[in-house]
């Protein structure tokens, strides 16, 4: 994995471009599987990214 912390719009945009790579047809079996496991963890950091934010909204709506 990379070592800098990416964005979430950059992890997004990654698998998004993984996306449309899995729909190569000449992709082989081998590099579809390598790629498919890499945007489901690119996916599930995203994931991550996504309700790390939603909890220091509700948090900082509770101070409110």
């Amino acid at each position: 994995m990379q070592e800098e912390k990416e964005s979430f719009e950059v992890k997004l945009e990654r698998a998004k471009i993984i996306l449309e790579n899995l729909s190569n047809p000449e992709l082989s079996l081998e590099e579809g599987m390598k790629k498919y496991q890499e945007g489901i963890a690119i996916l599930k950091e995203a994931t991550k990214m996504l309700e790390e934010a939603k909890l220091t909204y509700t948090q900082l709506q509770e101070k409110e």
